[in-house]
């Protein structure tokens, strides 16, 4: 059977005999573009309330987070294993005493198999590196950025605080201490066209990455990007707009890079367009269905 992409559920189903499931925590962290070190107000798209689950609350223990998240998970399966997935905020972005001990307390819980730190690239030290590449030999690791764009026109303007060269740095430096490096990028943001996102594929694709997330631009309520969208709007792509331009896209990327997601859903009473109406995986079977009709598959510009 022909493989269209590099997908991530046969990956990770080959790291672990067993069904893993991710269960995102809240460990109270900020960012550095919100409480005033580089700058205030976030990322111009970001609300957290868009991806954290019910059982996801800093006010509680990772501890308690995970107990609740595998009572959330296990009734379908029972004999389930997790990945505590650092998800809100920046998770690097505090002193590496604290980050050790929070790390170390998730996996505590003998049913945690694996820890996933989502961070930014101006939040990682060598002294962080260092001891995560220590627990890299005790634990299943992966380290993911948020890189958004490799224009830094683009950075500055959803007020990310940091250059796509330091992208490149931290996700060199990750991947020399052998962790698996993930990144995440947004297709659609304000003043990137299709072209401009297939002319940053290929430079994407020459980072030491190991697994890929691809979102489409949303626009959710309480953000300053609403407000922008509400003065002046910007085109975000169709459900067929973005099913082509990621086909696209994936041409440009390697072979051997692992593709975990290609869209994100943001709760319907804050998401404001675009309404697309459709679960994860409807997405990506309609994205199969053009992959297959136009015999196109990852990599494909690169053979």
């Amino acid at each position: 059977m022909q493989k269209y992409f590099n997908d991530y559920g046969s990956w990770i189903r080959s790291k672990f005999p067993f069904k893993v499931q991710k269960i995102a925590v809240d460990a109270g962290f900020s960012c550095p573009n919100r409480d005033g070190r580089i700058s205030r107000g976030g990322c111009i798209y970001c609300d957290n309330r868009t991806f954290n689950p019910p059982y996801c609350n800093p006010g509680k223990s990772v501890r308690k987070q995970i107990r609740e998240g595998k009572a959330f998970f296990g009734r379908k399966y029972p004999d389930m294993k997790y990945i505590a997935y650092f998800q809100a905020f920046t998770n690097t972005y505090a002193p590496v005493g604290d980050l050790k001990r929070l790390y170390e307390e998730a996996l505590q819980d003998s049913d945690v198999v694996g820890i996933v730190i989502g961070t930014r690239p101006d939040c990682i030290s060598d002294e962080l590196l260092d001891y995560l590449a220590e627990l890299n030999h005790r634990t299943f690791l992966v380290v993911e950025y948020g890189i958004e764009s490799a224009n830094d026109e683009t950075l500055r303007l959803i007020n990310r605080g940091h250059s796509f060269k330091c992208c490149e740095e931290a996700i060199r430096k990750t991947h020399e201490r052998g962790i698996i490096t993930g990144g995440h990028i947004i297709l659609g943001l304000p003043g990137e066209d299709a072209n401009e996102s297939l002319r940053q594929a290929p430079i994407i694709s020459s980072l030491p990455l190991d697994i890929l997330k691809i979102h489409q631009m949303q626009v959710v309520r309480g953000t300053q990007l609403a407000r922008m969208y509400a003065e002046q709007p910007f085109h975000l792509y169709t459900v067929e707009e973005y099913i082509e331009l990621t086909a696209r896209y994936i041409q440009f990327l390697r072979k051997d890079l692992v593709l975990e997601r290609f869209v994100s859903q943001s709760p319907p009473d804050l998401l404001i367009a675009p309404k697309w109406g459709l679960k994860n995986y409807e997405f990506t079977n309609l994205l199969m269905n053009y992959l297959k009709a136009n015999d196109i598959h990852q990599g494909i510009i690169l053979e």
